[in-house]
């Protein structure tokens, strides 16, 4: 049978052990890792539009072989996007994020300008292959939209964790080597402004 020192010291372990798990001392790592995972979902979602484009692109050529400066511009900069490396340390390099987020930006411009010259073309418009590809792309930008909204929603989050007490202790004590995060933000030139539809 144990002593009562024994079981005092084993029963202060057990209130200290429940009272560190209660208090938040968990949260920091938990939130790092959400936000990690919503990251990589964005870049799943980058993936899947950056897979669909060379089959978009040779239905596009089959039938507008004079939009040759359209379907260039959508290669270069899904080339482009290929090109960056895309590292755990993007989270934290700004300079690297801010990068990766405008090459995806101008691969999004490109994408619209394409989707547009498949209105001159009544042939393409009623292709089938064309219109899979188009409402498969169109569904991915849904899904990189959310995604991204689940990226933000992550690092507001996780920030909000390192910045607010009890938080802000355990990062100062046991976390120290966790930074505060960007958020995503708009890089296109036109994400501002709504576009104007003329009828």
């Amino acid at each position: 049978m144990l002593s009562f020192k024994r079981w005092v010291h084993a029963l202060a372990l057990v209130v200290a052990s429940l009272a560190l798990s209660a208090c938040g001392v968990n949260n920091i790592p938990t939130y790092d890792e959400q936000l990690k995972s919503s990251w990589s979902q964005v870049e799943n979602q980058y993936q899947r539009r950056a897979d669909l484009i060379p089959n978009l692109v040779s239905t596009v050529k089959g039938y507008a072989k004079q939009e040759k400066d359209t379907l260039i511009a959508v290669t270069n900069a899904r080339a482009k996007v290929g090109s960056i490396q895309v590292s755990k340390d993007l989270l934290e390099n700004p300079q690297a994020m801010a990068q990766f987020q405008q090459a995806q930006g101008q691969l999004g411009s490109a994408l619209k300008r394409l989707l547009v010259v498949s209105e001159r073309y009544p042939d393409l418009k009623a292709n089938q292959n064309f219109l899979a590809l188009q409402s498969q792309l169109e569904g991915t930008e849904n899904r990189i939209s959310v995604a991204r909204r689940d990226y933000i929603a992550a690092t507001e989050r996780y920030n909000t964790e390192i910045r607010t007490f009890p938080g802000k202790l355990w990062h100062g004590l046991l976390y120290s080597d966790l930074k505060l995060r960007e958020a995503y933000t708009a890089t296109s030139q036109d994400a501002a402004t709504a576009p104007k539809v003329s009828f």
